[in-house]
């Protein structure tokens, strides 16, 4: 979220931005608390006074950048950025920021993020993290942080979050290149092994099917030949 803080301590008009929310506060000369929040529009302020803050309430896209992650086996891992797209609704404005200031995403989101990461790379491997279980990740991190908005911070909803893929040592990086270029050539082999025995199998068959064809073939004419001899002893046996 981008830091849209705005102070007017001189104009007796503020004015509040399309898509933002402004939430007054009481400044150490004021005697009254005003708990409200302003819609976009202009409105009076006591100069010297009051303040308000700013706050965006349309759909917002936070980045969380290079963050850290060990894995259970050791290895320190860096995610360059994760993207978490959320929206405040308007009635949520001011609880958030009264408990958790205009920068309410540092505490929600941005250190929500690191830990929750953490936790997901502390319990498994950097074969889980990297290859076998990264396409959950996105998933597993928007549930777990809106599970505990949903507490925490009612009104502030995730709608989705991207990892990108992570980096990882260049020794280890090397290592699964290597081993993706085996798997594609076992895999190639065996595609090639599939190829040649079912070529195989077609060749059987067909050979099996031309002996059938043979065999019908000379059993007929056996059959034929019997025919003859019986025909030719019968008409022997009239004469």
């Amino acid at each position: 979220m981008y830091d849209c803080s705005v102070c007017h301590l001189h104009d007796l008009h503020g004015s509040v931005a399309p898509g933002v929310f402004s939430t007054p506060t009481r400044s150490i000369f004021s005697s009254v608390k005003r708990d409200t929040t302003s819609g976009p529009g202009f409105h009076l302020m006591l100069p010297f006074i009051t303040t308000f803050k700013a706050v965006q309430n349309t759909l917002q896209t936070d980045e969380v950048k290079n963050v850290p992650c060990g894995t259970s086996g050791g290895v320190m891992i860096y995610f360059d950025r994760i993207e978490v797209v959320n929206f405040l609704v308007p009635n949520a404005v001011y609880d958030i920021v009264k408990n958790y200031t205009a920068d309410y995403d540092k505490t929600l989101i941005f250190n929500k993020i690191h830990h929750e990461l953490n936790q997901f790379c502390s319990v498994h491997t950097l074969q889980e993290v990297y290859i076998q279980l990264f396409d959950q990740i996105d998933e597993d991190l928007k549930l777990a942080l809106q599970q505990d908005l949903t507490s925490m911070a009612p009104g502030l909803i995730i709608h989705a979050v991207r990892v990108t893929k992570p980096n990882i040592p260049e020794t280890i990086r090397r290592n699964y290149e290597l081993m993706e270029s085996e798997k594609t050539k076992l895999l190639i082999a065996a595609q090639k092994q599939k190829v040649v025995e079912k070529e195989a199998e077609t060749e059987r068959k067909k050979a099996l099917i031309e002996a059938e064809k043979v065999a019908q073939v000379a059993e007929i004419k056996f059959a034929q030949m019997i025919m003859e001899k019986e025909t030719e002893k019968k008409i022997s046996e009239i004469e």
